[in-house]
């Protein structure tokens, strides 16, 4: 298949420093002989141009990678855990000091005696959770995060409630994380209080920087720091629960710095706390079950049987929280752990330090206990940084979110989505001082509102689909949606006056937003769909003029008129707007001595100076006459040096965005880089080589991008692709890098263009519209005879066998 800028870039002088950019129309003859498809060895070294800004970012972030790095690698249930449990399982760093934070300023030391009460009831919360996304799981193995279970079940309305809620929930999730693990590092170094809000910002930018450079969810990576959380956690309990057994355990008392305590008092079964600030204390140890939904939405994360191993991890990581986040809230209310008013110390930081006391084995074991904390939680944070970005192109997909954010970056990550989680979490670090306390109440609301419609969703998909065990797979469901919804409920009476309005507010806000968004796309979609088969076979108009507006007579000028001249219009036009009559009348003297080629100079009066409502003028002139198409030819000239930008002006940009709306007017920028030809070299450059089969070329070694770079996966005894003669036939393989679709209404023919490490070629399949396996990216081993075809290396109807077909396109799934 030819390359409508191969003609030009194969025969540019490598050697030529000064070619750094070269353009489809930079000044080539139209005969000049073509040269595609050849061999790595024949193959000329290509400048592609490079901005500063580009070139920072390769130092920044490394070398772009290949679409086919792409790969997800499937992880067993050691790892996994390690990777999807990291936010839930950090979340008892904070629960149970939340929970004492609302009760101990109403009842005093008499909260340590209702705190358990209410962790037991958090973890009926989180049972129910846990068996309802085990539920999700064996439904949706392709990923059943909230969005998708909603948008199958509810449709997409609904389902943009649940995906703004995720959205918020992953803003807040690095916010939460990202604070809580700087107050861990400010309780082992009390010095570094004052400086919590910078540290926690720095590390949102250390993880915004390292998901840029595509660092995958590596096992190796989370497994340490969870594990090592784990295990300090485990320690812990196990003195702890030692110590309160057959030793004691020492008793904080009430110190400056503390939250107050409160001077309520009762008998009954809330301590005198009464519901309100029970529930509260409830609302607030609810972020100890967020995480939940991490692995439901990486399924596809896991080695085959993948629900299974799923479901497997789940329950671990569920029994582990429980574990956890029960067992420092007993220790905490032994040793009447406070929490302090500023954030720290912690109130895991007080339960180690009381468990592990002041010997030099006790501070180890203690710092250790903080830096897993510190990690752990950081890491939960990063968590939000792998979901967030996959979310919002879902979103972008379904074309409620910019599109912008179904782009992959440089380092095959979704960049724009990396880029914009970073300055929300930042945002709302800023907005909250790095609270935790003050984060929780916004943190809650966007988590269970999820929780609510994904298990609400799931309960549909039972009656719905009526699967063996419906009836019981109904009740998890149902009873987790209405437990998580009345946990929503609660959080959002009783945390509304202390922040939740905001997330309350701004999710309607968001939902009618998209909503308004989706409206745009689809109705720009509907008007650029309808009629396009119509107006593409339409006749083309009876008149094509070219306009050339010509400042200067140069060879920019010279080289946008020889363009235009190509484009065989029926009436070619020169323009030059009269700004200054000097200027003009040089010029025009100039004009009459070179004569180009006997075309006439259009001189138009311009008295207002403005150019771009000049050539809107000259423009709506031409088209008047009826059955006309406009082509504008705006010469440009390009510089190397970003300084030498600043000495000209760059009025063909105001003329572009001029033009650009009126119907049947085309606008080009003919550029010409300074500095790339001298006067000598305006003509086609001298082959140093030449091929009587393929012309004369420019002929340097090279590896051009297009060609394979790992070709572990190709058969041993293949040819290479650079190395077969033309007539000869030969058993090649390679990657199919470009497929040339034909309308029905023309010759049925299949073309698609395999390469290799050493060159490319075109397969050419007549009377075939598509074969099955073939597309982008498949990897497959041919047989034929090579012949040069119109220039093109070529084999003809050749024998293919696929080595690794490429999967049908699908509409994505979380």
């Amino acid at each position: 298949m030819s390359n409508p800028t191969g003609d030009v870039l194969d025969r540019v002088d490598p050697n030529d420093q000064r070619n750094k950019c070269v353009s489809d129309v930079s000044g080539i003859p139209s005969g000049a002989p073509r040269a595609i498809g050849l061999a790595s060895s024949q193959r000329p070294t290509i400048h592609l141009p490079e901005s500063s800004s580009y070139r920072l970012k390769k130092k920044v972030l490394g070398q772009p990678l290949h679409t086919e790095e792409l790969a997800h690698e499937r992880l067993g249930k050691p790892t996994a855990l390690a990777v999807f449990a990291s936010d839930n399982l950090s979340s008892c760093a904070y629960a149970t000091e939340e929970i004492l934070r609302v009760l101990v300023p109403v009842i005093g030391v008499l909260a340590f005696s209702l705190v358990t009460p209410i962790t037991i009831a958090l973890l009926v919360v989180l049972g129910f959770l846990i068996l309802s996304y085990r539920q999700t799981i064996k439904a949706y193995p392709s990923a059943g995060g909230a969005y998708i279970v909603t948008r199958d079940n509810f449709g997409l309305i609904p389902a943009q409630v649940a995906g703004v809620a995720l959205l918020t929930d992953y803003v807040l999730t690095v916010a939460v994380s990202v604070a809580a693990g700087t107050d861990a590092l400010a309780s082992a170094f009390s010095s570094l209080e004052p400086y919590k809000l910078f540290i926690a910002i720095a590390f949102v930018l250390i993880l915004a920087y390292g998901n840029l450079r595509g660092v995958k969810e590596s096992g190796k990576l989370f497994a340490a720091p969870t594990y090592f959380f784990v295990l300090n956690m485990i320690v812990m309990l196990g003195v702890g629960t030692y110590r309160m057994f057959f030793s004691s355990l020492p008793k904080y008392t009430q110190a400056a710095g503390m939250v107050p305590f409160g001077t309520k008092h009762g008998t009954d079964i809330f301590m005198g706390a009464g519901l309100f600030f029970v529930l509260k204390a409830f609302g607030s140890g609810g972020a100890a079950v967020t995480g939940v939904e991490a692995i439901s939405n990486g399924v596809p994360a896991f080695r085959e049987p993948s629900w299974k191993n799923a479901r497997d991890t789940l329950v671990i990581m569920g029994g582990l929280l429980g574990v956890m986040f029960l067992g420092l809230t007993i220790l905490a209310a032994k040793v009447h752990a406070v929490p302090y008013e500023k954030g720290t110390p912690t109130v895991i930081s007080e339960v180690g330090k009381a468990i592990y006391g002041g010997g030099t084995t006790g501070k180890i074991l203690y710092l250790a206990l903080q830096a897993g904390t510190m990690l752990i939680l950081v890491l939960a944070a990063n968590t939000s940084f792998a979901d967030f970005p996959r979310l919002a192109s879902f979103h972008a997909g379904d074309n409620f979110m910019p599109r912008q954010f179904m782009t992959r970056g440089h380092r095959l990550v979704f960049s724009n989505g990396i880029l914009f989680l970073a300055g929300a979490g930042i945002v709302t670090l800023l907005a909250t001082g790095g609270h935790v306390s003050r984060l929780i109440p916004l943190y809650a609301i966007g988590v269970f509102t999820s929780f609510t419609l994904s298990q609400a969703g799931m309960a549909k998909h039972h009656t719905t689909h009526k699967e063996e065990g419906w009836k019981m797979g109904l009740f998890i469901n149902a009873t987790g949606a209405a437990l998580s919804f009345l946990v929503l409920g609660i959080v959002s009476a009783v945390k509304f006056r202390e922040g939740a309005w905001v997330i309350m507010l701004l999710i309607p806000i968001m939902v009618v937003g998209l909503m308004r968004l989706n409206k745009a796309y689809e109705t720009e979609s509907a008007e650029l769909v309808e009629n396009a088969p119509m107006l593409a076979s339409a006749p083309a108009m009876s008149r094509h003029v070219v306009v050339v507006l010509i400042d200067h007579l140069d060879v920019a000028a010279a080289r946008a008129i020889q363009y235009g001249r190509g484009l065989r219009p029926t009436a070619f036009r020169a323009v030059h707007f009269d700004l200054d009559p000097w200027k003009t009348h040089l010029l025009t003297e100039d004009w009459r001595k070179l004569g180009f080629s006997n075309i006439a100079l259009d001189v138009v009066e311009c008295a207002d100076r403005r150019i771009p409502r000049a050539a809107v003028d000259q423009v709506l002139t031409e088209l008047a006459r009826g059955g006309t198409e406009v082509s504008v030819l705006i010469p440009r000239r390009e510089y190397e040096s970003s300084w030498h930008r600043l000495l000209h002006d760059r009025s063909s940009s105001a003329i572009t965005k001029a033009l650009g709306g009126i119907p049947h007017c085309n606008v080009t920028v003919v550029p010409y880089h300074l500095g790339s030809l001298s006067a000598a070299e305006t003509t086609l450059l001298i082959p140093t080589n030449t091929d009587p089969r393929l012309g004369a070329v420019v002929m340097h070694e090279s590896r051009p991008a297009s060609l394979m770079t790992d070709t572990s996966n190709l058969p041993t005894d293949r040819m290479t692709i650079g190395s077969v003669p033309l007539r000869t036939r030969a058993n090649v393989a390679g990657r199919i890098r470009a497929v040339r679709v034909q309308p029905f209404g023309g010759n049925p023919s299949l073309e698609a263009t395999v390469a290799d490490e050493t060159g490319e070629l075109i397969l050419v399949f007549t009377g075939r519209r598509a074969i099955a396996g073939i597309g982008i990216g498949t990897l497959l081993s041919v047989e034929g005879m090579l012949a040069n075809r119109n220039g093109h290396r070529t084999m003809i109807n050749p024998h293919i066998t696929l080595l690794a077909a490429v999967e049908s396109p699908s509409a994505p799934t979380h």
